[in-house]
């Protein structure tokens, strides 16, 4: 493959290769975050383009979440340029693009009232709001929500009434997703959402997200995640990231190699793809 010919090391394209014409849904160019003399994220450039399924992987304090919150636009970069859905950063009201973009999280999940039934939950992502008291709701709304819990595997009314805070682990992943996927997002943004999850839920999760990485309706994602088990099929490009730099970035293919992998995690591993899933092993 192309990556395993050339330096495993060498800085992401600023430019990856896209469709002449076509306006890239992310584009950022010299981004760094510097926080109290330190580099958080330190001269990223990278590009999503439409219809792209994008995986971030990197050890602990790579800048993964810091990355996400730029590209979520929560978070002002120190220097450099971002593009997000066609707007640049500095001359857009925050609050107007945020409303464009869903972002699933355990932050997300802590923010809301634990006492909510899980279709009010879903309900709430119509509008990013917490409680769904602050907006009208219409018939069609609460079908949709239903309809999305359904699609997760919860088409029961009794599941639809249960208590948020009452929720396994995995309930509450597959419900924060429906309600991202509720606000009709143009770019959806997921940090790590099979954290702590087990096997079972896991696996669940998944299944929901290979779907979602299939359906051509569904507007571009971008998945953090620390292990290569966690991307589920239907990802089509990957990027590593190591000290806040961008190593590597481009078609999941490429990008997962031996060489790479083992780079950017400071371990030396082999990576295998089997069944559309991927997976790392340190070598012997």
């Amino acid at each position: 493959m192309l990556a395993d010919r050339m330096p495993h090391s060498r800085p992401a394209d600023p430019k990856p290769s896209h469709d002449a014409g076509v306006t890239p849904v992310v584009r950022l160019e010299g981004v760094a975050v510097v926080r109290d003399g330190v580099a958080l994220l330190d001269d990223v450039s990278w590009t999503v383009g439409p219809g792209e399924r994008w995986a971030l992987l990197g050890p602990n304090g790579s800048g993964k979440t810091t990355l996400l919150r730029v590209v979520g636009a929560g978070l002002w970069p120190t220097r450099g340029s971002v593009q997000i859905l066609g707007e640049t950063l500095g001359r857009v009201d925050m609050r107007e693009l945020r409303r464009r973009i869903t972002v699933v999280s355990a932050s997300v999940g802590r923010t809301l009232r634990p006492a909510q039934p899980a279709l009010d939950v879903v309900l709430t992502g119509r509008h990013a709001a917490l409680e769904t008291w602050w907006h009208e709701y219409t018939d069609d709304d609460r079908a949709r929500a239903a309809a999305l819990l359904a699609d997760a595997g919860f088409g029961t009314t009794a599941f639809g009434e249960r208590a948020f805070g009452l929720l396994s682990e995995g309930e509450r992943q597959q419900v924060l997703l429906a309600r991202a996927l509720m606000g009709d997002p143009e770019l959806i943004l997921m940090d790590e959402p099979a954290a702590g999850l087990d096997l079972g839920a896991r696996e669940g999760l998944l299944g929901r997200l290979a779907a979602l990485a299939g359906d051509p309706t569904v507007p571009p994602l971008v998945l953090v995640t620390h292990h290569l088990e966690e991307i589920p099929p239907g990802v089509t490009h990957a990027a590593l990231l190591r000290s806040g730099r961008l190593l590597v970035a481009g078609p999941v293919d490429e990008v997962l190699t031996d060489a790479a992998v083992s780079d950017a995690f400071g371990v030396q591993v082999a990576v295998e793809r089997r069944g559309g899933r991927w997976a790392a092993r340190a070598r012997a």
